[in-house]
Protein backbone atom coordinates (compact mmCIF):
# COMPACT_ATOMS: atom_id res chain seq x y z
CA UNK A 1 0.00 0.00 0.00
CA UNK A 2 1.22 3.54 -0.68
CA UNK A 3 2.77 5.27 2.16
CA UNK A 4 2.01 8.94 3.48
CA UNK A 5 5.82 10.03 4.40
CA UNK A 6 5.76 13.01 6.96
CA UNK A 7 8.34 15.11 7.08
CA UNK A 8 10.89 14.97 10.13
CA UNK A 9 9.90 16.50 12.97
CA UNK A 10 13.58 18.01 13.43
CA UNK A 11 11.95 21.15 11.58
CA UNK A 12 10.26 21.93 13.95
CA UNK A 13 9.78 25.72 15.23
CA UNK A 14 12.33 26.67 17.43
CA UNK A 15 11.75 26.87 21.27
CA UNK A 16 9.27 23.87 21.27
CA UNK A 17 11.38 21.98 24.27
CA UNK A 18 11.40 17.85 24.61
CA UNK A 19 8.66 16.58 26.95
CA UNK A 20 9.73 14.78 29.99
CA UNK A 21 10.51 11.25 29.74
CA UNK A 22 8.71 10.85 32.72
CA UNK A 23 5.32 12.16 31.30
CA UNK A 24 5.72 10.36 28.41
CA UNK A 25 5.62 7.20 30.56
CA UNK A 26 2.69 7.73 32.11
CA UNK A 27 0.94 8.75 28.62
CA UNK A 28 2.38 5.26 27.63
CA UNK A 29 0.51 3.41 30.51
CA UNK A 30 -2.82 5.36 29.67
CA UNK A 31 -2.36 4.36 26.16
CA UNK A 32 -2.20 0.49 27.07
CA UNK A 33 -4.40 0.50 30.01
CA UNK A 34 -7.28 1.70 27.68
CA UNK A 35 -6.31 -1.19 25.02
CA UNK A 36 -6.34 -3.52 28.00
CA UNK A 37 -9.76 -2.37 28.74
CA UNK A 38 -11.23 -2.24 25.05
CA UNK A 39 -9.86 -5.90 24.16
CA UNK A 40 -11.77 -7.12 27.77
CA UNK A 41 -14.80 -5.69 26.36
CA UNK A 42 -14.72 -7.04 22.96
CA UNK A 43 -13.52 -10.33 24.49
CA UNK A 44 -17.11 -9.94 26.92
CA UNK A 45 -19.23 -8.93 24.34
CA UNK A 46 -17.76 -11.92 21.98
CA UNK A 47 -18.46 -14.32 24.76
CA UNK A 48 -21.73 -13.18 25.32
CA UNK A 49 -22.11 -13.32 21.22
CA UNK A 50 -21.34 -17.09 22.01
CA UNK A 51 -23.73 -17.72 24.40
CA UNK A 52 -26.06 -16.33 22.27
CA UNK A 53 -24.80 -18.71 19.60
CA UNK A 54 -25.60 -21.79 21.46
CA UNK A 55 -29.07 -20.85 22.04
CA UNK A 56 -29.35 -20.71 18.13
CA UNK A 57 -27.19 -23.93 17.45
CA UNK A 58 -29.45 -25.93 20.39
CA UNK A 59 -32.84 -24.17 20.11
CA UNK A 60 -33.13 -22.40 16.56
CA UNK A 61 -35.75 -20.19 15.97
CA UNK A 62 -36.66 -16.56 14.38
CA UNK A 63 -35.75 -15.41 17.66
CA UNK A 64 -32.87 -17.01 18.79
CA UNK A 65 -31.16 -15.87 15.54
CA UNK A 66 -32.46 -11.92 15.75
CA UNK A 67 -30.68 -12.53 19.12
CA UNK A 68 -27.35 -13.59 18.03
CA UNK A 69 -27.53 -11.32 15.30
CA UNK A 70 -27.97 -8.51 18.26
CA UNK A 71 -25.02 -9.97 20.25
CA UNK A 72 -22.39 -9.73 16.96
CA UNK A 73 -24.01 -6.01 16.76
CA UNK A 74 -23.24 -5.07 20.51
CA UNK A 75 -19.68 -7.11 20.21
CA UNK A 76 -18.53 -4.30 17.60
CA UNK A 77 -18.71 -1.77 19.49
CA UNK A 78 -15.87 -1.97 22.00
CA UNK A 79 -13.79 -3.63 19.19
CA UNK A 80 -13.96 -0.77 16.49
CA UNK A 81 -12.77 1.33 19.39
CA UNK A 82 -9.62 -0.90 19.16
CA UNK A 83 -8.59 -0.42 15.80
CA UNK A 84 -6.67 2.30 16.49
CA UNK A 85 -4.04 0.29 18.33
CA UNK A 86 -3.05 -1.30 14.67
CA UNK A 87 -0.26 0.12 12.43
CA UNK A 88 1.93 1.21 15.26
CA UNK A 89 1.83 -2.16 16.89
CA UNK A 90 2.96 -5.03 14.93
CA UNK A 91 1.61 -7.20 17.68
CA UNK A 92 -1.58 -6.17 16.92
CA UNK A 93 -1.45 -5.24 13.06
CA UNK A 94 -0.05 -8.97 12.44
CA UNK A 95 -2.87 -10.61 14.56
CA UNK A 96 -5.78 -8.16 13.26
CA UNK A 97 -6.61 -10.32 10.33
CA UNK A 98 -7.65 -13.71 12.50
CA UNK A 99 -10.47 -11.42 13.82
CA UNK A 100 -11.06 -8.40 11.36
CA UNK A 101 -10.73 -9.31 7.68
CA UNK A 102 -12.46 -8.28 4.79
CA UNK A 103 -14.08 -8.30 2.36
CA UNK A 104 -14.45 -11.92 1.95
CA UNK A 105 -15.33 -14.30 -0.77
CA UNK A 106 -18.25 -15.96 1.32
CA UNK A 107 -18.62 -18.94 -1.14
CA UNK A 108 -15.54 -20.52 0.48
CA UNK A 109 -17.72 -21.12 3.63
CA UNK A 110 -21.12 -21.46 2.82
CA UNK A 111 -24.11 -21.39 -0.13
CA UNK A 112 -24.49 -18.66 -2.28
CA UNK A 113 -26.73 -17.06 -4.54
CA UNK A 114 -25.93 -18.74 -8.45
CA UNK A 115 -25.14 -14.85 -9.03
CA UNK A 116 -22.27 -15.03 -7.19
CA UNK A 117 -20.48 -17.67 -9.62
CA UNK A 118 -17.66 -20.22 -8.88
CA UNK A 119 -14.23 -19.84 -9.14
CA UNK A 120 -12.07 -17.14 -10.61
CA UNK A 121 -8.61 -16.63 -11.51
CA UNK A 122 -7.66 -14.96 -8.35
CA UNK A 123 -9.31 -17.21 -6.29
CA UNK A 124 -10.20 -21.19 -7.02
CA UNK A 125 -11.54 -21.68 -3.61
CA UNK A 126 -14.05 -18.74 -4.06
CA UNK A 127 -17.15 -21.26 -4.08
CA UNK A 128 -15.71 -24.52 -2.28
CA UNK A 129 -18.43 -24.18 0.07
CA UNK A 130 -16.70 -25.74 3.07
CA UNK A 131 -20.42 -26.72 4.76
CA UNK A 132 -21.04 -28.60 2.10
CA UNK A 133 -17.96 -30.48 1.39
CA UNK A 134 -16.42 -33.07 3.92
CA UNK A 135 -13.45 -33.01 1.87
CA UNK A 136 -12.01 -30.72 -0.88
CA UNK A 137 -8.69 -30.24 -2.52
CA UNK A 138 -6.57 -27.52 -1.59
CA UNK A 139 -3.19 -26.77 -3.56
CA UNK A 140 -3.25 -30.33 -4.92
CA UNK A 141 -3.98 -31.61 -1.29
CA UNK A 142 -6.79 -33.29 -0.54
CA UNK A 143 -8.25 -32.04 2.76
CA UNK A 144 -10.34 -33.90 5.38
CA UNK A 145 -13.40 -31.13 6.24
CA UNK A 146 -15.50 -33.99 8.43
CA UNK A 147 -15.18 -32.21 11.07
CA UNK A 148 -15.06 -28.69 11.55
CA UNK A 149 -12.96 -26.90 14.22
CA UNK A 150 -10.94 -23.94 14.79
CA UNK A 151 -8.28 -25.82 13.96
CA UNK A 152 -9.40 -25.99 10.26
CA UNK A 153 -10.03 -22.66 9.76
CA UNK A 154 -7.36 -20.87 11.31
CA UNK A 155 -4.48 -23.20 9.82
CA UNK A 156 -6.20 -24.47 6.22
CA UNK A 157 -8.54 -22.47 5.80
CA UNK A 158 -8.16 -18.77 6.23
CA UNK A 159 -5.92 -16.90 3.62
CA UNK A 160 -5.77 -20.66 2.14
CA UNK A 161 -3.73 -20.31 -1.12
CA UNK A 162 -2.09 -17.02 0.81
CA UNK A 163 -5.66 -14.99 -0.74
CA UNK A 164 -6.40 -11.90 1.20
CA UNK A 165 -10.55 -13.16 0.33
CA UNK A 166 -10.26 -16.56 1.67
CA UNK A 167 -11.61 -14.94 5.24
CA UNK A 168 -12.55 -17.63 6.97
CA UNK A 169 -12.50 -16.14 10.39
CA UNK A 170 -13.22 -13.31 12.28
CA UNK A 171 -15.68 -11.15 12.66
CA UNK A 172 -17.06 -11.25 9.32
CA UNK A 173 -17.19 -14.77 8.72
CA UNK A 174 -19.47 -14.68 11.75
CA UNK A 175 -21.40 -12.14 9.92
CA UNK A 176 -22.26 -14.03 7.45
CA UNK A 177 -23.31 -17.02 8.60
CA UNK A 178 -25.43 -14.93 10.88
CA UNK A 179 -26.94 -12.84 7.95
CA UNK A 180 -26.13 -14.37 4.69
CA UNK A 181 -25.77 -12.93 1.63
CA UNK A 182 -26.77 -9.15 1.25
CA UNK A 183 -28.47 -9.83 -2.27
CA UNK A 184 -29.94 -6.28 -2.35
CA UNK A 185 -27.25 -4.25 -4.25
CA UNK A 186 -27.15 -0.59 -3.51
CA UNK A 187 -30.71 -1.15 -2.61
CA UNK A 188 -32.76 -0.83 0.67
CA UNK A 189 -32.42 -4.47 3.28
CA UNK A 190 -29.31 -6.35 4.34
CA UNK A 191 -28.75 -10.28 4.35
CA UNK A 192 -32.13 -12.45 5.09
CA UNK A 193 -30.65 -15.81 5.99
CA UNK A 194 -33.77 -17.87 7.37
CA UNK A 195 -33.19 -19.50 10.99
CA UNK A 196 -34.38 -22.81 9.71
CA UNK A 197 -30.68 -22.56 8.06
CA UNK A 198 -30.29 -23.91 11.70
CA UNK A 199 -32.91 -25.84 12.05
CA UNK A 200 -32.72 -30.04 12.77
CA UNK A 201 -33.80 -32.84 10.79
CA UNK A 202 -36.72 -31.79 8.15
CA UNK A 203 -36.92 -27.90 9.19
CA UNK A 204 -33.62 -27.61 7.98
CA UNK A 205 -32.96 -25.38 4.94
CA UNK A 206 -30.15 -25.19 2.23
CA UNK A 207 -29.02 -28.71 3.76
CA UNK A 208 -25.98 -29.56 6.14
CA UNK A 209 -28.04 -27.53 8.80
CA UNK A 210 -25.53 -29.34 11.98
CA UNK A 211 -22.43 -28.78 9.53
CA UNK A 212 -23.14 -25.18 9.32
CA UNK A 213 -23.51 -24.44 13.07
CA UNK A 214 -20.60 -26.30 13.64
CA UNK A 215 -18.88 -23.58 11.58
CA UNK A 216 -20.37 -21.21 13.27
CA UNK A 217 -19.41 -22.68 16.75
CA UNK A 218 -15.77 -23.19 15.53
CA UNK A 219 -15.76 -19.94 14.68
CA UNK A 220 -17.16 -18.19 17.41
CA UNK A 221 -14.99 -20.41 20.02
CA UNK A 222 -11.79 -19.45 17.52
CA UNK A 223 -12.80 -15.71 18.12
CA UNK A 224 -13.18 -15.81 22.07
CA UNK A 225 -9.62 -17.79 21.91
CA UNK A 226 -7.91 -14.80 19.65
CA UNK A 227 -9.42 -12.36 22.37
CA UNK A 228 -8.38 -13.65 24.97
CA UNK A 229 -4.74 -13.68 24.08
CA UNK A 230 -4.93 -10.33 22.55
CA UNK A 231 -6.27 -8.64 25.69
CA UNK A 232 -2.96 -11.03 27.87
CA UNK A 233 -0.92 -9.41 25.83
CA UNK A 234 -1.50 -5.71 27.57
CA UNK A 235 -1.83 -7.01 30.63
CA UNK A 236 1.06 -5.59 32.92
CA UNK A 237 3.52 -8.51 31.67
CA UNK A 238 1.81 -8.46 28.38
CA UNK A 239 4.30 -8.62 25.04
CA UNK A 240 2.33 -5.58 23.78
CA UNK A 241 2.40 -3.26 26.95
CA UNK A 242 6.36 -4.46 27.64
CA UNK A 243 6.96 -3.59 23.87
CA UNK A 244 5.67 0.06 24.05
CA UNK A 245 7.29 0.88 27.37
CA UNK A 246 10.65 0.02 26.23
CA UNK A 247 11.60 3.49 24.30
CA UNK A 248 9.30 6.18 25.27
CA UNK A 249 9.83 8.24 21.93
CA UNK A 250 9.31 5.15 20.17
CA UNK A 251 6.20 4.41 22.19
CA UNK A 252 4.48 7.37 21.22
CA UNK A 253 5.06 7.57 17.61
CA UNK A 254 3.52 3.90 17.72
CA UNK A 255 -0.13 6.20 19.07
CA UNK A 256 0.13 8.52 16.56
CA UNK A 257 1.28 6.07 13.65
CA UNK A 258 -2.24 4.39 14.75
CA UNK A 259 -3.92 7.95 14.78
CA UNK A 260 -2.94 8.53 11.49
CA UNK A 261 -2.67 5.36 10.08
CA UNK A 262 -6.50 4.41 10.60
CA UNK A 263 -7.85 7.92 9.73
CA UNK A 264 -6.23 8.63 6.68
CA UNK A 265 -4.98 5.13 4.61
CA UNK A 266 -7.29 2.84 6.21
CA UNK A 267 -10.76 4.62 7.15
CA UNK A 268 -10.94 7.52 4.78
CA UNK A 269 -9.03 5.74 2.03
CA UNK A 270 -10.14 1.98 1.81
CA UNK A 271 -13.05 1.85 3.59
CA UNK A 272 -14.98 4.74 2.61
CA UNK A 273 -13.88 6.79 -0.43
CA UNK A 274 -13.39 3.73 -2.29
CA UNK A 275 -16.14 1.76 -2.05
CA UNK A 276 -17.47 5.48 -2.92
CA UNK A 277 -15.15 5.86 -6.15
CA UNK A 278 -16.54 2.23 -7.32
CA UNK A 279 -20.28 2.66 -6.21
CA UNK A 280 -19.91 -0.99 -4.75
CA UNK A 281 -21.46 -2.30 -1.53
CA UNK A 282 -18.96 -4.54 -1.32
CA UNK A 283 -16.63 -2.36 -0.31
CA UNK A 284 -19.21 -2.14 2.61
CA UNK A 285 -16.80 -2.83 5.79
CA UNK A 286 -20.18 -5.04 7.55
CA UNK A 287 -21.60 -5.70 4.19
CA UNK A 288 -23.83 -8.75 5.12
CA UNK A 289 -25.52 -6.89 7.90
CA UNK A 290 -25.49 -3.16 7.07
CA UNK A 291 -24.08 -2.07 9.77
CA UNK A 292 -20.76 -0.34 8.55
CA UNK A 293 -22.35 3.25 9.63
CA UNK A 294 -21.48 2.03 13.65
CA UNK A 295 -18.06 0.51 12.50
CA UNK A 296 -16.83 3.60 10.63
CA UNK A 297 -18.68 5.65 13.61
CA UNK A 298 -16.69 3.76 16.49
CA UNK A 299 -13.48 3.41 14.52
CA UNK A 300 -13.28 7.59 14.29
CA UNK A 301 -14.45 7.17 18.71
CA UNK A 302 -11.65 5.19 18.91
CA UNK A 303 -8.71 7.38 17.06
CA UNK A 304 -10.30 9.91 19.31
CA UNK A 305 -10.00 7.71 22.79
CA UNK A 306 -6.32 7.54 22.70
CA UNK A 307 -5.52 10.82 22.16
CA UNK A 308 -7.48 12.13 24.82
CA UNK A 309 -6.72 9.21 26.63
CA UNK A 310 -10.17 8.39 27.92
CA UNK A 311 -12.31 5.29 27.15
CA UNK A 312 -15.63 4.59 28.24
CA UNK A 313 -16.19 1.03 28.87
CA UNK A 314 -19.46 -0.89 28.03
CA UNK A 315 -20.60 -1.24 31.62
CA UNK A 316 -19.95 2.96 32.03
CA UNK A 317 -16.94 2.94 33.63
CA UNK A 318 -13.85 5.66 32.46
CA UNK A 319 -10.77 4.50 31.91
CA UNK A 320 -8.72 7.95 31.52
CA UNK A 321 -5.00 9.37 32.47
CA UNK A 322 -2.23 11.19 30.88
CA UNK A 323 -2.65 11.71 27.68
CA UNK A 324 -0.87 12.56 23.98
CA UNK A 325 -2.92 15.82 24.34
CA UNK A 326 -1.13 16.98 27.30
CA UNK A 327 2.23 16.35 25.67
CA UNK A 328 0.62 18.39 23.05
CA UNK A 329 -0.21 21.00 24.59
CA UNK A 330 3.11 21.58 26.89
CA UNK A 331 4.70 22.25 23.39
CA UNK A 332 2.27 23.69 20.98
CA UNK A 333 -1.02 24.87 22.73
CA UNK A 334 -2.84 26.30 19.04
CA UNK A 335 -1.90 22.45 17.83
CA UNK A 336 -3.34 20.75 20.20
CA UNK A 337 -6.73 22.70 20.28
CA UNK A 338 -6.97 22.46 16.40
CA UNK A 339 -6.36 18.31 16.94
CA UNK A 340 -9.40 18.46 19.47
CA UNK A 341 -11.79 20.45 17.58
CA UNK A 342 -10.83 18.25 14.07
CA UNK A 343 -11.25 14.83 15.88
CA UNK A 344 -14.29 16.06 17.30
CA UNK A 345 -15.63 17.61 13.88
CA UNK A 346 -14.17 13.76 12.83
CA UNK A 347 -16.89 12.12 15.38
CA UNK A 348 -19.95 14.62 14.36
CA UNK A 349 -19.45 14.13 10.56
CA UNK A 350 -19.22 10.35 11.42
CA UNK A 351 -22.05 10.47 13.54
CA UNK A 352 -23.83 11.97 10.51
CA UNK A 353 -23.55 9.26 8.84
CA UNK A 354 -24.51 6.70 11.67
CA UNK A 355 -27.64 8.90 11.94
CA UNK A 356 -28.62 8.91 8.53
CA UNK A 357 -28.61 5.15 7.98
CA UNK A 358 -30.32 5.05 11.62
CA UNK A 359 -33.15 7.06 9.64
CA UNK A 360 -33.89 4.65 6.93
CA UNK A 361 -30.96 5.26 4.22
CA UNK A 362 -28.22 2.23 4.85
CA UNK A 363 -24.52 3.02 4.07
CA UNK A 364 -24.62 0.94 0.56
CA UNK A 365 -27.64 2.34 -0.57
CA UNK A 366 -25.20 6.01 0.32
CA UNK A 367 -22.92 4.64 -2.25
CA UNK A 368 -24.86 3.94 -5.00
CA UNK A 369 -24.36 6.10 -8.29
CA UNK A 370 -26.48 9.31 -8.67
CA UNK A 371 -26.75 9.57 -4.88
CA UNK A 372 -26.13 13.30 -4.30
CA UNK A 373 -26.91 13.29 -0.75
CA UNK A 374 -25.78 9.99 0.39
CA UNK A 375 -22.42 10.66 -1.38
CA UNK A 376 -22.14 14.02 0.16
CA UNK A 377 -22.80 12.99 3.70
CA UNK A 378 -20.02 10.20 2.75
CA UNK A 379 -17.70 12.69 1.85
CA UNK A 380 -18.37 14.92 4.79
CA UNK A 381 -16.96 11.75 6.93
CA UNK A 382 -14.00 11.80 4.62
CA UNK A 383 -12.72 15.10 4.00
CA UNK A 384 -13.41 15.38 8.04
CA UNK A 385 -10.50 12.45 8.50
CA UNK A 386 -8.05 13.57 6.43
CA UNK A 387 -8.31 16.93 7.76
CA UNK A 388 -7.74 15.45 11.28
CA UNK A 389 -4.89 13.67 9.68
CA UNK A 390 -3.67 17.00 8.57
CA UNK A 391 -3.75 18.06 12.02
CA UNK A 392 -2.06 14.81 13.62
CA UNK A 393 1.20 15.52 11.23
CA UNK A 394 1.43 18.44 13.05
CA UNK A 395 1.03 16.96 16.50
CA UNK A 396 4.51 15.13 15.10
CA UNK A 397 6.15 18.16 14.62
CA UNK A 398 5.34 19.67 17.78
CA UNK A 399 6.52 16.28 20.12
CA UNK A 400 10.07 16.94 18.20
CA UNK A 401 9.32 13.04 17.08
CA UNK A 402 11.44 11.27 14.24
CA UNK A 403 9.73 10.54 10.70
CA UNK A 404 6.17 8.63 10.58
CA UNK A 405 4.86 6.84 8.16
CA UNK A 406 1.01 6.96 7.68
CA UNK A 407 -0.68 4.30 5.33
CA UNK A 408 -2.24 5.57 2.23
CA UNK A 409 -4.76 4.99 -0.12
CA UNK A 410 -4.89 4.97 -3.88
CA UNK A 411 -7.78 5.91 -3.97
CA UNK A 412 -6.78 9.23 -2.09
CA UNK A 413 -3.36 9.67 -3.68
CA UNK A 414 -3.95 8.27 -6.92
CA UNK A 415 -7.44 8.16 -7.73
CA UNK A 416 -6.63 7.36 -12.00
CA UNK A 417 -5.01 4.10 -10.67
CA UNK A 418 -8.34 2.70 -8.81
CA UNK A 419 -9.64 2.10 -12.39
CA UNK A 420 -6.63 0.87 -13.88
Amino acid sequence: MKKLLLASAAISAAGFGPVHAAEKAEVLSTYADIAEAGYADSLATAERLGEAVDVLITSPSAEALQAAKDAWLAARVPYQQTEVFRFGNAIVDDWEGKVNAWPLDEGLIDYVDASYGGPTDENALAAINVVANPTFTLSGEEIDASSITPELLSETLHEADEVEANVATGYHAIEFLLWGQDLNGTGPGAGERPWTDYAQGEDCTNDNCERRAEYLKAAIDLLISDLEWMTAQWSAEGEARTSLMEDENAGISAILTGMGSLSYGEQAGERMRLGLMLNDPEEEHDCFSDNTHNSHYYDGLGIRNVYLGEYTRIDGSLVSGPSVSDLVTETDPEADTALKADLDATVIALGRIKSVAESGMSYDQMLARDNAAGEAVVMGGIEALVQQTQSIERAVTALQLDAIEFEGSDSLDNPEAVFQ
